[in-house]
């Protein structure tokens, strides 16, 4: 166990920083899986801005790679399109 105040308190802020970032990351893969199994175009076509807008989110905070991110916003993209 941490011995110093500030290492207690990095070890608090580092939880709460932990489950914001499963909460998300949780949360933007649901909507790209949801995007994926989705047949209608016109409804894609809605979905498709926010969840690219929430890729971008967690790539720029670094919670997921900026690779994976782009790799992902192709993909569902190429499926809106194939609609």
């Amino acid at each position: 166990m941490a011995n110093h105040k500030s290492s207690l308190k990095r070890i608090r802020r580092d939880e709460a920083k932990r489950l914001h970032n499963k909460f998300y990351a949780r949360s933007t893969r649901s909507a790209v899986r949801k995007i994926k199994t989705i047949t209608d175009k016109k409804e894609a076509e809605e979905m498709l801005p926010k969840v690219t807008a929430m890729l971008d989110k967690l790539a720029k905070r670094s919670v997921i790679h900026d690779n994976k991110a782009s790799r992902l916003k192709s993909q569902i993209t190429r499926h809106v399109a194939s609609l």
